[in-house]
């Protein structure tokens, strides 16, 4: 197993910071805002109710899994109850349980690619076999429903992919998710794992669910949490919806390694996803705003390619033509170095696209304010200046 490249990467820059040099980071996915205030209030008033000191129950409370089974049916379009809700120590830990639940040694899991970075080593870890399939750039990153078919075996248990997508931000729209549909009806014996995490930061405005097509009802596990729409990284909750055979298996497995999730947090979670979202809307035409920004200084910085992402808040620009370059200093062979380089000499935080499986790429992430997205463009394009 690898080690995580976003965790490492910011725990590079943490280093450097508590040396006291002026690092910007755009490694981590992790929203600027603070969690908003109504939020922070219900965890208070949760404490203070001295209700919620005991181990909760391994899938969650059931006022809190019923509150998730709504939001499913009336925002996902996704029938289900309470029982098919179990509530993690994030969404990651929900994707591992499920792996764990599902994969058996040998069992092929097609991995849509550009991927999130730990869904290749968790799936590895269970003995599964990772199967990528890439959608290119000129593709806005998105593989086709053929090329997943191309990838079928009989050793195809799963398919796993986000959307919108971490890390190239993109979204598979109706007609996308309606042709994957039509690929796996063809093949009813393989399982989905749909990683929604980032649905509200969705600047298409048209959120598709797999799991809302009844002929994929039976199949579909569908993950999500409030980290990236509510500013609650570190409260670490996450949730799926699955069928319920997988549900029972899933909080046999975790009631064995972590048991419930965190009592205030899913408390203030429950608030989260029941209250008004006025504020989640908030950040997202800000996400939007700095998109724009972001979008316009990479296209002006010579040999760097990006695309307009559609959803989340990463850029994925490709950044091939710097390889082989040189500074004197620094040889430029792949985008590892370039991270490293832009790191230690210019002190902008990135990610290298080989950890996404775009090798070709780098990640950055403009959930950072606008005045730190400005200076650490504007250090970019400095550093890229110099490699000839």
């Amino acid at each position: 197993m690898d080690e995580s490249a976003t965790l490492a990467m910011a725990q590079k820059g943490r280093d450097l910071k508590a040396k006291g040099i002026d690092v910007i980071s755009l490694s981590l996915g992790e929203p600027d805002f603070k969690t908003p205030k109504h939020i922070q209030e219900a965890a208070k008033a949760a404490i203070d109710s001295e209700k919620y000191f005991a181990y909760p129950p391994v899938p969650g409370y059931a006022d809190f899994r019923e509150a998730i089974a709504k939001k499913y049916k009336e925002e996902n379009n996704i029938e289900c109850t309470s029982a098919n809700i179990v509530v993690s120590t994030g969404a990651k830990q929900s994707i591992a349980n499920v792996m764990m639940a599902m994969i058996n040694p040998g069992d092929e899991v097609i991995v849509l690619s550009p991927y999130w970075v730990s869904y290749a080593d968790v799936i590895k870890v269970v003995d599964g076999i990772p199967v990528f399939v890439k959608g290119s750039i000129e593709d806005n990153f998105k593989a086709k429903a053929s090329q997943i078919e191309a990838a079928i075996t009989p050793k195809t248990k799963m398919i796993i992919y986000s959307s919108p997508c971490n890390p190239s931000g993109e979204v598979f729209s109706r007609t996308e998710i309606g042709a994957i549909v039509e690929v796996l009806e063809r093949h009813p014996n393989i399982y989905v794992v749909s990683d929604e995490i980032y649905e509200h930061i969705n600047f298409t405005n048209d959120h598709v669910s797999i799991g809302s097509y009844p002929s994929m009802k039976d199949r579909v596990i569908t993950v999500n949490g409030v980290a990236k729409a509510f500013a609650m990284t570190g409260w670490r909750i996450g949730y799926i919806c699955a069928p319920l055979v997988i549900a029972k298996a899933c909080t046999k497995i975790q009631g064995q390694f972590t048991s419930g999730a965190n009592s205030i947090a899913q408390r203030a979670a429950m608030v989260a996803i029941t209250s008004d979202q006025a504020t989640t809307k908030a950040m997202a035409d800000e996400y939007f705003e700095r998109r724009q920004m972001v979008f316009d200084l990479l296209n002006q910085i010579p040999g760097v390619k990006t695309v307009m992402p559609t959803g989340a808040f990463y850029f994925l620009p490709e950044v091939s033509s710097f390889f082989g370059k040189s500074t004197g200093k620094w040889q430029i062979n792949n985008a590892d170095d370039l991270c490293m380089y832009l790191l230690e000499d210019y002190h902008v935080s990135l990610v290298t696209g080989a950890a996404f499986g775009v090798p070709e790429c780098i990640r950055l992430s403009y959930a950072a304010s606008r005045e730190n997205l400005k200076e650490a463009l504007k250090r970019m394009a400095e550093a890229l200046a110099k490699l000839k």
